[in-house]
């Protein structure tokens, strides 16, 4: 009799676990066709005459698709120039801020110095100051320079460390068992011969999750190109955006046909690199 009563109950926590894993299968799968809903749109814009873009009820397949409207559209203005500026900034902030992020992150999670915690501290604190707030010191500092109209604005200052890839690569870092490089140091393996040859190695979801934050954000930047670009020759691809908008607002199926070549990049980084970065983020953990 023991065993029916526990094989019922056996039976009913099965069925009660696959309900409660269904209501998560749905609340999941409804979560996600909201999030994608705008992108559908978007694509579905690109590909409609004009006309019909606002029409309502809204067509969510357009019949027939205006595929004309890419070429149109990357005609109107040169968006060859301006993807390529991106992605030349793109490359090269994201060299400075693996480089200069991991030396530093590195120097607060194993290096002993006086002051190491309060430097660090510091640095965190930094986070708290909006970007506006430094705007108006940079721009004076890089207009004295002769930087304004160059990429140098965009560019230099990754190679001098990011408050939150710093402590992001630091606390990977002191997951890192110390054998490791104690056992380099027997080898005769100096500071920076160890990071190379031990730690990056071992440390590449965090190195992959610096670089699609920083590209994404690089990709997505909006105000700092606006601030120190002004030849059209040097802007990027969200400026870019915006200055069609201002040429020709009219064209909202051209606006949206560049608007969905400009997240492909994005998507497919993040497609290919999502473990190493879903890694880099959830071993990353809140140690020390």
């Amino acid at each position: 009799m023991s065993s029916l009563y526990g094989r019922r109950g056996w039976n009913r926590y099965r069925v009660w676990r696959l309900v409660g894993r269904f209501l998560i299968y749905v609340v999941l799968i409804a979560g996600s066709l909201a999030m994608l809903a705008p992108v559908f749109w978007m694509v579905s814009s690109s590909l409609k005459a004009n006309f019909a873009v606002f029409q309502y009820p809204p067509q969510w397949i357009p019949s027939p698709p205006q595929w004309n409207n890419y070429p149109d559209a990357l005609n109107f203005l040169p968006f060859g120039v301006f993807f390529a500026n991106t992605m030349f900034i793109a490359i090269t902030t994201t060299i400075g801020a693996v480089a200069s992020n991991t030396l530093v992150g590195y120097a607060f999670a194993r290096l002993e110095a006086p002051g190491k915690r309060l430097l660090f501290y510091m640095a965190l604190s930094t986070l708290m100051l909006p970007y506006v707030v430094i705007l108006i010191p940079q721009y004076a500092i890089f207009n004295k320079l002769g930087w304004i109209n160059t990429f140098a604005p965009l560019i230099v200052p990754t190679f001098f460390g990011n408050p939150f890839f710093i402590f992001l690569l630091r606390q990977f870092f002191m997951g890192i068992p110390r054998e490791l490089e104690d056992a380099a140091a027997l080898d005769g393996a100096g500071v920076i011969t160890t990071i190379f040859r031990v730690i990056l190695p071992i440390s590449i979801p965090a190195i992959v999750t610096v670089i699609i934050f920083q590209i994404q954000f690089t990709w997505n930047d909006f105000l700092a190109p606006l601030v120190y670009l002004t030849h059209e020759q040097l802007f990027t691809v969200a400026l870019g955006l915006q200055y069609f908008l201002g040429q020709n607002g009219g064209y909202w199926n051209w606006l949206m046909a560049v608007s969905t070549l400009m997240i492909i990049p994005l998507m497919i980084i993040f497609f290919f690199a999502q473990r190493l970065f879903i890694r880099g983020i959830v071993m990353s953990g809140s140690k020390g």
